[in-house]
């Protein structure tokens, strides 16, 4: 059995002196004689040629396995009805690799019966190669052996996200992409699949010219040790959207597929679990900002609009009230009646307040009371605005 893979470029060790020294010149004419080095960079360790694998290697969660076997016939009868079987041995189950089932009728001396197994590898730890021969000798005796062979499947990538629930229903996703080998990776695609409920959108490119261009450069080659972010947002659907409560309960946001390539193309592929958050807590009634301006002048007032969602079971009758701060002053007509809303309905609300002071302000004082339950529901530092003078502005 041997395992097939790519060659690697062949490293010189250079050896050099200096003029002065006893070997004069020697050292360095050897070195641009050699066929392996490349013309005019003798002394770094660069080559030219490829050599072939001297050892089994490392193998990678997410990389195929290749592997060449070779039942051969050192005797000198002819042996029948030859059945190689190969089979793979993890922590959890046992894989059929063989190429085919059908036995062979005879092998002849100094003859090879030969096989290619491919497997992607899709779990990490001790896996064991089984290579299984039965045959027939000349007597009509039945002849059966076996051979092991043992190797590791390592963890190539360390996958780490962060989840940051905004106040619109959108999530942002951060993965942090780390190459825990000893080689450079080429990260061919990165992306997330969203689960049914979002729409997905990457922001790990920007627009340069019309074109899109990844943030990481042209070349994304992720060094060992290194680590990389992406980012994500996802955004509900639509018809999910408009249904608090659904929303609300989501935890399943997707999964990420990552490609990439080592060395001389050996390409590699790992798709996560579904990923998970912890879904926000709104209580019973949520109250969201949809317009805010980000500058105002002191002391005149500006609009914004405010989204109530119900996200209990049962209907509210809502009454709203609107409390000054040191800063902040409501203008409008404070306990007024909102209606009834439904369960996982919305309505859009219109105020107009003030600021007295300037820098830095945050918008406080939003109370909601429940006429069925007698229950107030409390909103302060919902958003903050920049409050400035009036002949800055201008």
């Amino acid at each position: 059995v041997m395992r097939l893979t790519k060659p690697t470029l062949f490293t010189n060790i250079p050896v050099t002196c200096e003029e002065r020294d006893l070997p004069g010149n020697l050292f360095n004419q050897l070195m641009k004689d050699d066929p392996s080095t490349v013309k005019g960079a003798e002394t770094l360790m660069l080559g030219e040629m490829l050599t072939l694998p001297q050892n089994f290697g490392n193998i990678f969660l997410g990389e195929t396995f290749s592997s060449y076997i070779s039942v051969h016939n050192d005797s000198n009868q002819v042996v029948k009805d030859i059945l190689v079987k190969a089979d793979l041995q993890t922590s959890s189950q046992r894989l059929n690799l063989s190429a085919s089932s059908a036995a062979v009728a005879e092998l002849k001396p100094d003859c090879c019966i030969d096989d290619v197994i491919h497997h992607e590898v899709k779990e990490i730890g001790t896996h064991i190669l089984v290579c299984a021969v039965s045959y027939t000798t000349q007597t009509g005796e039945k002849m059966y052996f076996r051979k092991f062979f043992k190797f590791q499947v390592l963890k190539p990538l360390d996958v780490k996200t962060k989840f940051y629930n905004a106040e619109t229903d959108e999530v942002f996703l951060e993965a942090q992409i780390q190459n825990i080998t000893t080689s450079p990776m080429f990260m061919e695609k990165v992306s997330l699949e969203p689960s049914m409920m979002y729409n997905v959108a990457e922001l790990n490119t920007v627009d340069t010219a019309g074109e899109s261009e990844s943030t990481f450069g042209a070349r994304t080659y992720l060094q060992p040790m290194d680590t990389r972010q992406y980012l994500y947002c996802l955004k509900p659907k639509q018809e999910f959207a408009e249904k608090a409560g659904v929303i609300k309960g989501v935890t399943v946001i997707g999964k990420l597929d990552i490609v990439w390539k080592t060395n001389l193309g050996e390409r590699g592929r790992l798709q996560t679990s579904q990923l998970q958050r912890m879904a926000p807590g709104y209580g019973d009634v949520r109250l969201s900002l949809e317009t805010i301006p980000d500058t105002v002048n002191l002391e005149e007032p500006f609009d914004i609009t405010c989204k109530i969602t119900n996200c209990s079971e049962r209907t509210m009758d809502l009454v709203l009230e609107m409390c000054n701060t040191n800063s902040i002053h409501w203008c409008g007509v404070s306990g007024r009646q909102l209606g009834k809303l439904h369960p996982s309905s919305s309505l859009h609300l219109a105020l107009t307040l003030l600021s007295s002071v300037q820098g830095l302000q945050s918008v406080s004082g939003l109370r909601l009371t429940d006429t069925f339950l007698k229950r107030t529901y409390e909103y302060d530092d919902i958003a903050q605005v920049c409050v400035v003078p009036s002949e800055i502005k201008q």
